[in-house]
């Protein structure tokens, strides 16, 4: 996520609490059976994050209690020249050991049925960096070296991607940099085009597939037209060099450049065809995951720069906003599915891929699942990407903005349904009193609002859902017992559009737009952007929920059930459920779904998968913005839920925290 995206949510719930009104079944793993642990960010290489752990299970759930908190320690408040920090770490458990990360980019690892540190390296990052997203780190992944002897230093490795861009790898054992690893244990992932320091940097864990560390990028957004290079990477897990890369867009070249599809080359620039395009990004920030037996690794991409004016990137813009399958030894294109084309309103594959079985027809297949902020879900036969559910492209609202050229279609799935609201009208404003509803009705009543991808204008479009609505980085969990998709949603419309460079500055210094500005400097345009809320209790227009837990159906692709997930003001009941949220959920095989992820909401929570129903609930220090995980380490030995209760980074209205928080059964 941008680090405007940042400061417009932070800009919605600012001042919530103030001014208020009065498939297919794997075993499951019995209790005392012999444990099972979280290699993967995701719990297994596709990203599932289906535990087939049954010790806690619905009976007893509700008797959980704190095992262990640990405190990483590092916390920034966005004072003293350095950006606002968040805890998004979501720990592995591999050979015993719990390994897990802190905003500064520091690696530890812990005793899993204590806490208690074992090791902690410090890659010493440049704290005071221009780090667009803030400070954050998702965690690690691992790998082990198969022919090297147990006794051999660095036979388990533990690679990390940093903020300052380099690719480190650790002995498992000890914490030390693997010294044949690259330049003493680390790799620079700063040679690329038009890099800037702080402008490029790295959030989330690396994949790794076969004897390979892939890593993708997150680039900030809007700043210029022609930010760095989206390049994927892979290297040698052994040795750190580079094996292979790939590019979700081709280099600024003619617009004719074979390698950027025909859908480009109908729609040259207007400056005219001999003009280079000028574009950048399109990068993969968010998870990615693996196919180790068909040695594919799946990369979501997200938007090319700027996010809000396409003009000098005409065409489809391919492969950004898609998934797209690569040869996990050569980086080979296997297929790709864009899932916006020429994208105008930030909608990234901000969701990692999912990988999993479903039934369909009366087979088993393979897919991949992916959404998008859109609150569409696409499932994709994993072979070929050729879509599960019927995908149809549709006519959408063209730009009225000169020099634009606007995709005339989007693709639209079947199924499932959409998994967010997609429209909002001015008859449906909504308003926490009388007077909130008629600002929101008389806002929404100027804007272009023509339902979803209706594109920026220079009066003000709706989008809806807005650039933090629908699904992000939360992503999903699958259960494959019951062949449900469980996905947390934001329900966040946002007012955007463009303004001409010539009148950008006078319209920064007279900020009547109430909005957050951006330049996209290089470009005819600069961007201007904000959530609708209504400025007395700054709660949303949209009606609530503002964020909900969804099951769906993957072999029918219905929605099971839909609930509000938290509250933006848990103290007072006027306030309707459902809070956006950023951290999503994972699955056990005895039925239980845990999430936290709530904004402004501390609560940690269990619920039935079957039913939505919820069935155990414990108040955190503060909001946790990041996912579970669960682990049994031994046979005989407890399972354990853990969690990182840090705070929402663009929340300010939250306290921050630093704790890693374990549960167990009494």
């Amino acid at each position: 996520m941008s680090k405007i995206s940042q400061i417009f949510l932070g800009g919605i719930l600012a001042a919530v609490c103030a001014g208020m009104p009065g498939a297919i079944a794997q075993s499951p793993v019995q209790a005392g059976g012999s444990g099972d642990d979280w290699p993967s960010y995701g719990h297994d290489a596709g990203g599932m994050r289906y535990s087939p752990l049954t010790q806690i299970n619905r009976d007893n759930v509700s008797t959980l209690k704190v095992a262990w908190t640990f405190h990483v320690g590092d916390i920034s408040d966005g004072t003293g020249g350095k950006k606002r920090s968040g805890l998004e770490t979501t720990p592995i458990l591999v050979d015993g050991t719990l390994y897990l990360t802190s905003a500064f980019n520091r690696v530890f690892a812990l005793d899993p049925e204590t806490g208690k540190q074992r090791w902690v390296y410090d890659p010493m990052i440049e704290i005071a960096g221009e780090y667009g997203d803030g400070l954050i780190n998702r965690g690690v992944a691992t790998w082990l070296d198969p022919a090297r002897a147990k006794t051999k230093p660095c036979r388990r490795r533990i690679f990390e991607a940093t903020l300052d861009a380099r690719l480190i790898a650790l002995d498992g054992a000890t914490g030390e940099p693997c010294m044949d690893f690259g330049n003493r244990g680390q790799v620079s992932l700063r040679d690329v085009p038009r890099y800037i320091p702080g402008e490029y940097h790295m959030t989330s864990p690396p994949a790794v597939i076969d004897d390979v560390v892939v890593v993708g990028s997150s680039i900030d957004d809007n700043a210029r037209v022609d930010m760095p290079s989206g390049v994927v990477r892979a290297y040698d897990a052994r040795t750190g060099a580079l094996r292979w890369k790939w590019d979700p867009l081709p280099p600024n070249d003619p617009p004719n450049n074979a390698a950027n599809s025909a859908a480009n080359d109908s729609a040259p620039p207007t400056q005219g065809t001999a003009k280079k395009w000028r574009t950048g990004a399109g990068n993969a920030w968010s998870v990615m995951v693996t196919d180790p037996e068909r040695d594919l690794v799946f990369i979501p991409t997200g938007s090319a720069s700027p996010d809000y004016y396409g003009g000098l990137r005409p065409g489809d813009d391919k492969w950004a906003n898609s998934v797209v399958a690569l040869r996990g030894k050569t980086g080979e294109f296997v297929w790709g599915f864009q899932l916006v084309h020429h994208d105008l309103w930030d909608y990234d594959s901000a969701a990692p891929p999912l990988l999993a079985t479903v039934q369909h027809d009366g087979k088993a297949v393979p897919v991949v699942i992916q959404g998008n902020k859109t609150g569409f879900l696409y499932v994709l036969n994993r072979d070929t990407g050729v879509p599960v559910f019927p995908v149809e492209e549709r006519p959408v609202p063209q730009s009225d903005v000169p020099g634009e050229v606007t995709s005339p279609t989007q693709p639209f799935p079947s199924a499932p349904p959409a998994v967010s609201p997609q429209k909002l009208s001015a008859d449906d404003a909504w308003g926490i009193t009388p007077e909130d509803r008629e600002v929101c009705r008389a806002r929404l009543k100027g804007l272009r609002n023509d339902g979803l991808f209706t594109p920026p204008s220079l009066k003000g479009t709706l989008s809806i859902p807005g650039n933090v609505g629908g699904m992000n980085w939360s992503g999903y969990a699958f259960d494959p017992q019951y062949s449900l998709l469980v996905v947390n949603t934001n329900n966040l419309p946002a007012r955007m559009g463009v303004i001409p460079s010539d009148k950008y500055w006078d319209t920064v210094d007279a900020n009547t737009q109430d909005a957050d500005y951006t330049q996209q400097a290089g470009g005819p345009y600069g961007l201007f952007r904000t959530m609708m809320f209504a400025k007395a209790h700054r709660l949303p227009c949209a009606p609530p929920p503002w964020g909900t837990l969804t099951a769906v159906d993957m072999a029918t692709g219905t929605i099971r059930w839909q609930i509000p997930l938290g509250s933006l003001a848990p103290s007072k009941p006027i306030v309707p459920v459902g809070a956006p949220s950023l951290g999503g959920p994972i699955v056990t095989a005895s039925g239980l779904v845990f999430i936290a992820g709530a904004m402004i909401d501390p609560s940690f929570r269990a619920f039935d998968v079957e039913t939505g129903k919820e069935i155990w609930k414990y108040q955190l220090p503060t909001s946790a913005g990041a996912t579970p995980m669960t682990y049994q380490t031994r046979k005989g030995g407890k399972q354990f839920v853990v969690i990182a209760a840090g705070g929402h980074r663009g929340v300010t209205e939250e306290p921050q925290g630093d704790s890693i928080i374990a549960f167990t059964l009494p």
